[in-house]
């Protein structure tokens, strides 16, 4: 079975993300620092596909090269247009904010980027409330026979990362 843990770290990047948004600073660190969040949401989702495709997942930061081996190994990731756009921003706000002492990212591609990390994440499924598609009825039955016997979710947002992974397998 998947290990869903990516998922779950990728949306605590998010999530710290939001929350340093609302802190009242005008710091340029600050906006540094929730870019690279963002960038990590992205990174772990990817990340969290592939290794579930079976893919070996390289040592990389790389949003592009993660996208390409999304899209050549059947990974079940969405990549949204937004995230498809920005593969280069994404890949520097993770080197770049945290080595580059000059480097800063504005305010505005931040608020941007929070706006098109979310869609990216709602689009695979990494939302705490639960899909629609989950609560018709004997869906949640149906998904759980990919699952071992002895594997319970805990919660709306395990349901929801585990429909994602087996979505086709479902529709089959």
């Amino acid at each position: 079975m998947c290990d869903i843990r990516l998922f779950q770290r990728a949306y605590l990047d998010y999530q710290a993300a939001e929350t340093l948004l609302k802190m009242p600073t005008n710091d340029e660190a600050y906006m540094n620092l929730v870019a690279y969040h963002l960038q990590q949401s992205v990174e772990k989702t990817l990340k969290g596909f592939l290794e579930c495709a079976g893919v070996t997942v390289p040592n990389t930061h790389d949003i592009d090269k993660l996208v390409r081996m999304s899209r050549d190994n059947g990974s079940r990731a969405t990549i949204t247009e937004w995230i498809a756009d920005r593969t280069d921003m994404l890949t520097r706000w993770e080197v770049d904010t945290r080595y580059n002492i000059d480097y800063c990212v504005e305010k505005e591609k931040v608020l941007k980027g929070l706006a098109g990390v979310k869609e990216f994440l709602d689009a695979n499924g990494l939302k705490e409330e639960l899909r629609e598609e989950l609560k018709a009825p004997g869906i949640r039955e149906k998904l759980k026979g990919f699952l071992p016997k002895s594997y319970s979710p805990r919660d709306d947002f395990e349901w929801n990362c585990l429909y994602q992974i087996y979505r086709r397998q479902m529709q089959k």
